[in-house]
């Protein structure tokens, strides 16, 4: 589990990701986990089931926001909005605006709407949001490693979820970003920006999208250090369900959980967490139009 320092390989990208090292062994017991993420189409039916309202449809409260102008307490999500000119790549606050009006059922805004993408991923989920779907399919959200363990589909120490190589044979194998980054996706792969479940082939344990699309919640609290904890151990660590509380030095008073996968967003440019071994991380009631989430079952 976990990742060689990127940079050292073809098209790896600049980010050393230390996060995602030192490699380590775990063992997981068996599960079953959803082929795909789940999509527009079933979250509509726990919608309508339970009459969910997600944190992106919720007014925000002001006693969560001390400060904020009551005109800025207004329901809506973060969306991903290219700029009109180059920016640095420091500054990810460049190309991503907080939307009024964005939510699962207006992934683009207050204008845009589920027609057409019952079949893509649901996003603008936040955590809280993905589990509540999850305790109603009778499911759970996956650990970190088990999430791993599934989208290596048996092959340990492989850089992608199908191989070593990122376009086998001339092939795109994953919804991710081609063009100049953050200005002109090229949709080179068939997609600009997310795309429905299932378009590219599945990993060897038949499981679409572990790789691209939109990033995936896990059940793991995030620290940057937690590898090192599970490397330490004498023996391969089993069941690892994440640290005790959540811990991000870039960010210390935000309560934040693992996501994986990456996204239609990665890019060798900027972000290449496609690679299967490598994190992502996201604070808890927050969502974005490039993430999503998919559920595990255990084995009677």
């Amino acid at each position: 589990m976990g990742s060689q320092d990127p940079r050292q390989a073809l098209c790896g990208g600049p980010d050393a990701m230390p996060d995602a090292r030192p490699i380590h062994r775990v063992y997981v017991d068996g599960f079953w986990i959803d082929k795909t993420e789940v999509t527009n189409a079933e979250y509509q039916k726990f919608a309508d089931a339970t009459g969910y309202v997600t944190i992106a449809e919720r007014t925000p409260r002001a006693e969560d926001f001390p400060g904020a102008p009551p005109e800025n307490l207004v329901a809506g999500s973060v969306v991903f909005t290219p700029p009109d000119h180059p920016v640095p790549l420091k500054d990810h606050y460049a190309w991503w605006a907080y939307v009024k009006g964005a939510n699962w059922r207006h992934p683009l805004g207050p204008e845009s709407d589920l027609d057409g993408r019952e079949n893509y991923p649901v996003v603008h989920v936040a955590y809280p949001d993905a589990l509540a779907y999850a305790k109603w399919a009778g499911k759970r959200l996956p650990t970190e490693a088990e999430w791993e363990f599934a989208a290596r589909g048996g092959l340990a120490g492989a850089l992608y979820t199908w191989g070593d190589e990122l376009k086998p044979e001339g092939q795109w194998m994953a919804n991710i970003y081609q063009g100049k980054f953050p200005l002109d996706d090229k949709a080179a792969d068939g997609f600009a920006g997310a795309g429905p479940v299932g378009r590219f082939p599945p990993n060897r344990f038949g499981l679409f999208d572990m790789a691209g699309n939109v990033w995936e919640w896990c059940s793991d609290w995030y620290r940057p250090d937690y590898y090192k904890t599970l490397a330490a151990l004498d023996k391969p660590a089993r069941n690892p369900r994440g640290p005790a509380k959540s811990f991000d030095p870039s960010e210390p008073f935000e309560k934040k959980r693992v996501h994986r996968g990456g996204s239609f967003l990665c890019t060798e440019q900027y972000c290449t967490r496609y690679m299967v071994g490598t994190r992502g991380k996201g604070e808890v009631s927050t969502g974005s139009n490039h993430l999503g989430f998919r559920c595990i079952k255990d084995l009677p």
